[in-house]
């Protein structure tokens, strides 16, 4: 998917999240908001989008999200744990129904053994009205610059939400 499509999958989010009086918010680290701009690049997103977390250090995901800094300190903030407690810590602070979390290695630099540049963990949680939250998350590799490794973490988290409504 190209960048041109972004709108088009939040188009679809809009809808989808509408449909079942739902809102939804976002955990950012290495797209530094991208997502979150995407959602409110639609007018009337304030009635399907709730809020964007940008936390990019670690202080910051344990501060607003309360992610674990054992957690952290074992595995990494590039982590399926981690992107995992994103997402539910997101969802825990906010008053949306849908979460997602994006937490990688944009590059150019950074990257490390078994986490090379273009490693991005995404998480998705939901806790329908009255329910208990559930969470999936995965990992992807993606090729490119800076740019392209974010541009396609976005439209992953936005197709991913999608699957996961």
């Amino acid at each position: 998917m190209q960048a041109e499509e972004i709108p088009q999958l939040v188009e679809q989010l809009a809808a989808q999240l509408t449909q079942r009086s739902w809102s939804m918010v976002a955990a950012e680290s290495c797209t530094g908001g991208w997502l979150a701009k995407s959602c409110t690049d639609v007018a009337g997103s304030s009635a399907w989008f709730e809020r964007g977390f940008v936390t990019y250090s670690y202080a910051s995901k344990v501060e607003l999200l309360g992610v674990d800094q054992e957690t952290l300190q074992q595995q990494g903030a590039v982590s399926e744990a981690v992107a995992r407690q994103m997402a539910a810590g997101a969802l825990c602070a906010a008053h949306a129904q849908a979460a997602v979390a994006i937490t990688g290695i944009a590059g150019p630099d950074g990257g490390l053994p078994g986490k090379p540049v273009g490693t991005v963990w995404f998480a998705w949680a939901i806790q329908p009205p009255g329910g208990s939250v559930a969470v999936t998350s995965e990992a992807m590799l993606f090729a490119g610059n800076r740019s392209a490794v974010r541009r396609q973490s976005v439209v992953h988290a936005l197709a991913g939400m999608l699957q996961v409504l």
